[in-house]
Formats: C-alpha cells, sequence, structure tokens
C-alpha cells in the first residue's frame, strides 16, 4: 500500500514584514501507485508542499497521512518514503555502489548481502552497473541523475518524493530521462509526487496533474481533463504551450443578435455558448488555444483580419504571431506552410473550441467541447486486451 493524502496542509513562514502563506489550505488525496505532479510557477508552494509531505518542514496546520497513519509529527526517516532531489545529492567521496548503499546501511539492519543484492539488482535495472566503482565527479548528469534514483529505488519506499530531478539536465537528455522515469515508476508500481515547474512534463509523465498558483490549488485532474476543462483563466493559460489566447471582450445583446465585442473584431454567439453567459454581466474573457484557429474566408462568418507579424517554422508546425486589434496573438499552422512576416491574413474561432472566462473571477463559464476518445481497439495497429491474452 502507498496511499498518501495532504489534509488541509497550511505552511506560513513568519518573516520581518509578516506572515508568508506559502502553502494554503492543501487536500489531495493520491492514490497506491498513482503518479502526481504538483505544476506551477516559481513560489507557488509546490517544493514547499513536498518538503512537509517528506517531513523536511513542520507544517503550520494540517495532516500528511500514508496508509491511514499520520506522519506529520515523524522524522523524515520513519516515514517510509524516499526523495530525489534537484541537485542530486550524491557523496561526492563515495563511489556510486557506496552512494546507493548509504541509506540503507543508516536506515535499516538489512545483512550486507541483503544490500548489495538490492544495489546490483537496481544497478541492473538503470543501466549503471559499470559504474558501480565511479565517484560522481566521474559521472555525467544524466549518468547522476540515475545514480541518485538508484540510491531512492534501493529502500523499496511507499512513496517515491522527486523534486525537480531533470532540471540540470540538457534538453535532450531530459527528453530521454522523462520517458525513462515514467517508464520505471509504471513497473516499479510506487506512488509517487513529483514537483516541477515544467508543464510539459506534467501533462506527459502524470497520471493527474495538481496545479498550485499562490499557494493555493487551482485544479487537480487528468493531463487532458486540465487541457480541454481548465476550471479558470489561470490554469488555462499555464497548461498549454503556446499559451492560450485571452482577448478582454465586452457582450452586446441589444439588437437580438447577441455578439462578443473586441477592438479587434465582434463575435456572433451560438445560442448554447449564449445560454452559459446569460446574466453574468458584459464583461468576459474569450480564450482559444493557438492550434484550434483556423484560416478563414473574408466572407466565412466571424472571420477576423490580421496582419502577419512574427513566424517561427519548427518544422511539423508553425507558429505565426498576428495583430489582433493592436494586440499579440498565436495560432499554430502546419509545418510546410510558407507565411511572410506583413503578411494580412484571415482567420476564425471555431464556436465548439472556445472558451469563456468570468473576467473578475477568472471562473470558467464554458470550455470548449471535449474531443471524444478514440477506442484505440479499433484502430489499425492496436489489438484489443483479449486479443494479446489469446495469443
Amino acid at each position: 500500500m502507498g496511499e498518501l493524502e495532504i489534509k488541509n496542509l497550511t505552511k506560513v513562514f513568519n518573516d520581518d514584514g509578516g506572515d508568508i502563506v506559502a502553502v494554503d489550505d492543501l487536500d489531495i488525496g493520491i492514490e497506491d501507485g498513482e503518479l502526481i505532479v504538483l505544476v506551477g510557477p516559481s513560489g507557488c508552494g509546490k517544493s514547499t508542499t513536498l518538503r512537509c509531505v517528506a517531513g523536511l518542514e513542520s507544517p503550520t496546520s494540517g495532516e500528511i497521512v500514508l496508509d491511514g497513519t499520520a506522519v506529520t509529527d515523524q522524522k523524515p526517516k520513519e516515514r517510509d518514503m524516499a526523495m530525489v532531489f534537484q541537485s542530486y545529492a550524491l557523496y561526492p567521496h563515495m563511489t556510486t555502489r557506496e552512494n546507493m548503499e548509504f541509506g540503507l546501511k543508516m536506515a535499516t539492519d538489512l545483512p550486507k548481502d541483503e544490500i548489495r543484492s538490492r544495489v546490483e539488482e537496481t544497478a541492473e535495472m538503470l543501466g549503471i552497473s559499470d559504474l558501480l566503482g565511479k565517484k560522481p565527479g566521474d559521472l555525467s548528469g544524466g549518468q547522476q541523475q540515475r545514480v541518485a534514483l538508484g540510491r531512492a529505488i534501493v529502500r523499496e519506499p511507499e512513496v517515491f518524493l522527486m523534486d525537480e530531478p531533470l532540471s540540470n539536465l540538457d534538453a535532450k537528455l531530459r527528453t530521454q530521462m522523462r520517458t525513462e522515469l515514467q517508464a520505471l515508476q509504471q513497473d516499479l508500481g510506487v506512488t509517487t509526487l513529483y514537483v516541477t515547474h515544467d508543464q510539459t512534463e506534467a501533462m506527459t509523465m502524470s497520471d493527474r496533474i495538481a496545479i498550485l498558483n499562490n499557494g493555493e490549488l487551482q485544479q487537480i485532474g487528468t493531463p487532458l481533463e486540465c487541457y480541454h476543462e481548465p476550471k479558470n483563466e489561470f490554469v488555462a493559460g499555464f497548461i498549454g504551450s503556446p499559451s492560450m489566447n485571452f482577448f478582454d471582450v465586452e457582450l452586446d445583446a441589444a439588437d437580438g443578435t447577441p455578439a462578443f465585442v473586441h477592438e479587434g473584431f465582434t463575435y456572433e454567439l451560438d445560442e448554447d455558448v449564449y445560454a452559459d453567459i446569460e446574466g453574468r454581466g458584459d464583461r468576459f474573457t474569450l480564450g482559444i488555444r493557438p492550434e484550434d484557429i483556423e484560416l478563414a474566408e473574408a466572407d466565412d462568418r466571424n472571420s477576423i483580419s490580421t496582419s502577419v507579424e512574427v513566424t517561427e517554422p519548427l518544422g511539423e508546425v508553425t507558429y505565426v504571431y498576428l495583430d489582433i486589434g493592436g494586440q499579440q496573438y498565436t495560432t499554430t499552422l502546419e509545418g510546410d506552410l510558407v507565411i511572410d512576416p506583413g503578411r494580412p491574413l484571415r482567420i476564425q474561432f471555431p464556436q465548439d473550441r472556445i472558451h469563456v472566462f468570468d473576467e473578475q473571477t477568472g471562473e470558467a463559464l464554458r470550455n470548449r467541447s471535449r474531443p471524444a476518445d478514440d477506442d484505440v481497439d479499433s484502430l489499425p495497429g492496436f489489438q484489443s486486451a483479449n486479443d494479446v491474452e489469446a495469443e
């Protein structure tokens, strides 16, 4: 079992200028074997939360519960958790083997043969068996990261705690290690709480994402739930790259055809969209993701006249930065389209792909229609579970 509960966690730091609330009444339940990623901007409280779970910080209030037992007041070594730090925290004078053995020797009564066996099995799993005699100074960043992971794995804990473990790696190695980490966690089936500021890591690695801002939980859900159905404007803007486009608009329903009015366009609303916002005031934020914007003809309903400011060709796609009403916005087009800066362009926002937020609170009043989940068993190349068992 590795069920972890963070119950009404609050952490307040005392500063000369007053109290600083780092974590504010955070409530998260993590199932056995689940990988949850805490993500948010710098200073949002994610690392403080992890340190409270690990026992490196004492909560101001709230509880940390592991498998039904409160561990809030227990020392870190008593919590059956293993932490992987951003800095790797390897002892420079010790070999890889000694670094991986150290925690077991200090915190357990395991015999030497059992410790040696665990270290060698874990080293083989991570592909670092040939590094057991080397010291950290002789290892690359990726190799040091594997050693830090191995040191955590050999303890066979109930929970892994990972604090931005990939942030010191270069882009290519970071992508590789991200995949390896995810596969390793799935193989081991250990409950994992992972902290990062990188929303790409959060989207690609997690079973669920917990998005924090200013110490408060904004939303928790699967990556696709948070992407397609953000609960507020902050989540919508934080998850996704390039970020969602936001337009400050005013509702005009005077002539019987409700429409959003912006400096650069007028956008007529369908009945179902208007029904979601009717009676909620007259100022809203219209949101649409870059990939949901479509090219349009001049006579298309709700087509918008823009001009191209900058293009960023990436091969598969091209990011095109547009001027709309004196502000810059982003759309994503096919990579083989060559568009020169300064060229006029007409676009449209499909009505089933827009998001609408309350201008004052940021609350999502309407989200785009979520794409249907495909049944992979019906796609070419995929086999159903029953077919695989039959073989």
